[in-house]
């Protein structure tokens, strides 16, 4: 019963977070200022901060969720939020100042948004041959981390320099698609950066200047983006994207809130950093007791995740809600049915 109810308040506050009810009174009414969002004012009305979308996509005065304007005005009901669809140009400052006097009880909404912080897997494709290999730590030893120094097998012969930089990885195997068997790549793991000190003709010296994970000898190497760090800022999706979850980056097979996961959803599907989408699952019908009658019944939602990294065939993503067990071959979608 206590899912049951999870699932209808996230329904009801998320998805249909802006129709309108009739014969409903309204709780309230807000105006916007200054550092207000979206996401901020869907955790203070709602008490969840994570059922912007849905006013976001059902209130098309609203072009982007970090853009809404001083001077417009909310209406506040029990299980959403509306905006007026009438739209204020700036207000002189004489007039904010007065309008933030009269919002005092109120305190600003402070912004959100999704960092990417290069230590996140993705998935590569099997084409794409490792630069090079650590063959070595100083001391003989088996485990190296950060300020250690380690021996390549990259040189002159690879037109090395010293002073640059490399991406230490592991590379697992293949990932195939759990429901078409495609290979989708190799699952990529971040174990830290190195700067090559001294280069010999085929060798070089090099030392670890961060580490996320263990570094041991044989650990692959590709050169550096330094583009991988980044914010990530919200966008609405331009189209009905459709796809599924196909690997988690822990490799676990159930999947929550806060975990990093792969889908199919690359940029040749239309995917882009920052759609938040919908994860859900399709439910059977039995036809013992539905006689034919029904041939279809609603997706169940089991939560939501935002898209951090495209690649051609594939995206990396967080799960930012999650209402029940998610399980890789879930599906994901811009909008539930």
């Amino acid at each position: 019963m206590k899912r049951e109810l999870l699932l209808l308040l996230f329904l009801a506050g998320c998805i249909f977070a802006s129709r309108a009810v009739s014969g409903e009174t309204p709780q309230a009414t807000y105006v916007i200022k200054r550092g207000d969002t979206l996401w901020g004012l869907s955790e203070r009305f709602l008490n969840d901060p994570y059922c912007w979308p849905g006013v976001w996509s059902d209130n098309p005065v609203i072009t982007n969720p970090h853009l809404i304007y001083e001077g417009q005005k909310i209406i506040i009901f029990p299980d959403r939020i509306e905006v007026a669809p009438e739209s204020k140009p700036p207000l002189k400052p004489e007039t904010r100042m007065a309008k933030e006097e009269s919002n005092q009880d109120i305190p600003a909404a402070e912004e959100r948004s999704f960092v990417i912080n290069g230590t996140e897997s993705f998935l590569e494709l099997d084409e794409t041959r490792p630069f090079g290999s650590i063959i070595g730590i100083y001391g003989d030893r088996m485990i190296a981390g950060e300020d250690d120094i380690v021996f390549t097998d990259m040189g002159r012969a690879q037109n090395l320099k010293g002073g640059e930089k490399f991406l230490v990885y592991s590379a697992e195997s293949s990932v195939s698609h759990p429901v078409t068997n495609e290979i989708m790549g190799r699952k990529i793991i971040p174990l830290g950066m190195l700067q090559i000190t001294n280069v010999e003709k085929r060798s070089s010296r090099a030392i670890i200047i961060r580490n996320f994970k263990e570094i041991v000898p044989g650990a692959y190497l590709m050169p550096y983006r330094d583009d991988r760090r980044h914010e990530v800022t919200l966008k609405l999706p331009k189209r009905d994207i459709k796809g599924y979850l196909i690997e988690s980056q822990s490799g676990a097979n159930i999947i929550a809130s806060g975990d990093i996961v792969h889908t199919d959803i690359g940029e040749a599907e239309g995917g882009e950093q920052g759609n938040l989408l919908y994860i859900v699952r399709d439910v059977t019908i039995d036809q013992r007791y539905s006689e034919g009658r029904i041939n279809r019944l609603p997706q169940e939602l089991l939560g939501a995740l935002v898209i951090l990294e495209t690649r051609k065939k594939s995206s990396m993503a967080l799960v930012v809600k999650s209402i029940d067990a998610i399980y890789i071959g879930d599906r994901i979608v811009a909008r539930v049915k």
